[in-house]
């Protein structure tokens, strides 16, 4: 299945959490934090100001950011976790 977000939306593949720690102990499901942190997917065609034009995202396919712990939508796409944010809930684009 392939999704395609509207306007000022993107849409996210949540990177996986770690199963075990530094130490090498080996985590429960309950255990884990949901991770903050994945990898665009697609992006939407931007924001449309009042003044009708389209103000283009910043981000973009195949970008690593992080995000909010409880921003945006989550969905299961071929047993993946996705979320779907406003451009505005992404907090920063990491760069190599």
């Amino acid at each position: 299945m392939k999704l395609k977000p509207l306007g000022d939306r993107i849409l996210v593949e949540v990177m996986e959490s770690e199963a075990k720690t530094k130490g090498g102990i080996i985590l429960p499901d309950t255990a884990k934090e949901e991770k903050t942190e994945g990898r665009v997917v697609s992006v939407g065609s931007g924001k449309v100001l009042e003044s009708g034009k389209v103000q283009p995202i910043e981000v973009k396919k195949g970008d690593r950011v992080i995000f909010g712990k409880y921003a945006g939508d989550e969905f299961i796409i071929d047993g993946k976790k996705h979320k779907v944010l406003r451009e505005s809930e992404v907090l920063a684009i990491c760069e190599a």
